[in-house]
């Protein structure tokens, strides 16, 4: 009997041990952790809270972009708000593996802003639990989101998940802008400098980039010059608008659209035409073998070291530098061999769905929802996309208007500087009454009206939203299908073999399930149709 005492009572002092641990660390849990105990707010108005809330975001950033708590328009919104948000960035080229690794661990920020979360995201993660849903928070807490969707009810169609819930909020910006971010610029200083006259086809425009090449057009003595340069498979920049001279005009997508048929541009005929066409570009050294590999900042210093003749950018401004910039203008579309003059229309739209989210680690879903909500006010909104008053705008009669800038300033690469992006709201009305426009933007609109506008593509492919079963076949199957379409064209266009290769290369897509991702998406546009 003594012995079963004196063996019992270590054997309960280890469980009390046991227990005060499990107590300290719930006490830990739900008093020392910021993000255990929900916080009294201001259901109306500014402060939003009388004591100060600290959430934690995850949020990519651009390169020149300083980390975001040192940005003039968050410590605003600080002052306002009374709301301190600790930022954890990332780089852009970063991002995706992160932000994927924190979703798949369940470590998770109280929201991730400017989040480019995709379609699967959405549904795996709100599905999951791991994203919350918004349209309650939206209707009791967010007047200027509830504002922009009954203007814009096709933007809440849009943000709506197949099971009917809101995980996402959304960006909009009616520039109108998103159809052509390829602009493709000429140097017309060297085609002065050279006696040459504006290129009209593409047999023309081969002849003036070999002038470029051997001519020496900069003057220098060197044969330095650079013909045509551009990025490779990049959202602008992309070479696939110069397959358009071939009736047959590729995006990143590589899916176009006509007469409501849904076509993967890199299996047809006129692709192989355009890819044989353009490695010729290639052997003659006309085109820049580092398009395919180099990124941004390496295409912008080429730029302004005076080395391109021609190159694709939607501003030139911000390719080659104020110094350079009234060298450049843009080359018309041009006359393909077959007599076809056609611009492609990217997949892009003025709106995306996966801008802001909260996780279920937020302990203060409420005040997130009124701090976010702050964004969508029009003019905050401008700031956020562009940068803050009296840095980029002025106030004029109620209406924001830009600044004057020093010459040498890059309005690109200010606005990097200055304005984070992510979820915000500025309509076609806003441009007219509230915020003026960018005079880069201005341009640009006046150039794809004038230039392109005529010999632009009919459709796009629109902004589906799946269903979860949907999603998962496309991811499982447009990963690798597009992974082998770039590596295949990118190796024929520097190395040739597209004739040799072609009909195995057709065999391998359809091994992979290419008829099957058409189908997908077939099926998804035309039930779209029918919803409108």
């Amino acid at each position: 009997m003594g012995k079963r005492k004196i063996w019992a009572f270590p054997f309960i002092c280890l469980m009390l041990c046991f227990i005060l641990v499990l107590s300290a660390c719930s006490s830990k849990d739900s008093s020392s952790d910021g993000k255990a105990e929900s916080a009294e707010f201001n259901k109306e108005g500014l402060p939003i809270v009388d004591d100060q809330v600290t959430l934690e975001f995850v949020s990519p950033k651009a390169p020149l972009a300083p980390k975001y708590d040192e940005m003039e328009i968050f410590n605003t919104l600080e002052e306002e708000t009374n709301v301190k948000i600790e930022w954890s960035n990332i780089p852009d080229d970063g991002y995706e593996e992160k932000k994927n690794l924190m979703l798949a661990s369940g470590d998770l920020p109280d929201a991730f802003y400017s989040a480019k979360f995709t379609d699967l995201d959405i549904v795996k993660y709100g599905q999951n639990g791991t994203l919350i849903p918004l349209e309650d928070l939206i209707e009791e807490h967010a007047p200027n989101i509830q504002k922009l969707f009954e203007k814009r009810p096709e933007l809440k169609s849009m943000v709506t998940a197949p099971d009917g819930h809101i995980y996402t909020l959304p960006r909009a910006e009616e520039a109108g802008l998103g159809a052509v971010p390829n602009f493709m610029s000429i140097n017309k200083t060297w085609l002065d400098e050279l006696g040459l006259e504006m290129p009209t086809t593409l047999e023309e425009y081969h002849d003036v980039l070999v002038a470029f090449k051997e001519k020496d057009p900069n003057g220098n003595g060197k044969q330095d010059e650079v013909p045509l340069s551009f990025m490779f498979n990049f959202w602008t920049g992309n070479f696939g608008d110069m397959f358009a001279a071939f009736n047959m005009p590729d995006n990143v997508d590589h899916r176009i659209v006509r007469d409501g048929e849904v076509i993967y541009t890199a299996v047809q005929p006129e692709y192989k035409e355009a890819i044989d066409y353009y490695h010729q570009w290639m052997e003659e050294g006309l085109i820049d073998k580092e398009s395919f590999t180099q990124d941004v900042s390496q295409y912008f210093a080429k730029g302004k070291n005076e080395k391109y003749g021609s190159y694709i950018w939607w501003e030139s401004e911000e390719v080659v530098g104020p110094e350079l910039k009234d060298d450049y203008v843009l080359l018309p579309p041009l006359e393909g061999p077959n007599g076809d003059k056609v611009v492609g229309r990217s997949n892009y739209s003025d709106y995306s769905r996966g801008e802001f989210a909260i996780t279920s680690a937020n302990a203060n879903p409420e005040i997130t929802m009124r701090w976010v909500d702050q964004l969508y006010e029009t003019k905050m909104s401008a700031q956020i996309n562009w940068g803050p008053i009296g840095t980029i705008f002025e106030e004029k009669d109620g209406k924001l208007v830009l600044k004057e800038q020093p010459d040498d300033v890059v309005m690109g690469e200010l606005r990097q500087k200055v304005a984070p992006n992510g979820p915000v709201a500025i309509l076609k009305e806003d441009f007219e009454e509230t915020v003026e426009m960018e005079p880069r933007a201005k341009q640009r609109l006046e150039d794809l009206n004038s230039i392109y506008a005529p010999y632009l593509e009919d459709e796009n492919y629109p902004q589906i939203f799946f269903s979860p079963d949907e999603l998962d076949e496309i991811n499982r199957l447009e990963v690798d299908i597009k992974e082998f379409t770039n590596q295949k064209k990118a190796q024929w266009l520097m190395e040739g073999g597209v004739n040799e290769e072609w009909d195995s290369y057709n065999k391998q897509l359809e091994d992979m399930g290419l008829s099957r991702l058409m189908e997908i998406y077939q099926e998804g546009l035309d039930r779209f149709k029918e919803n409108q």
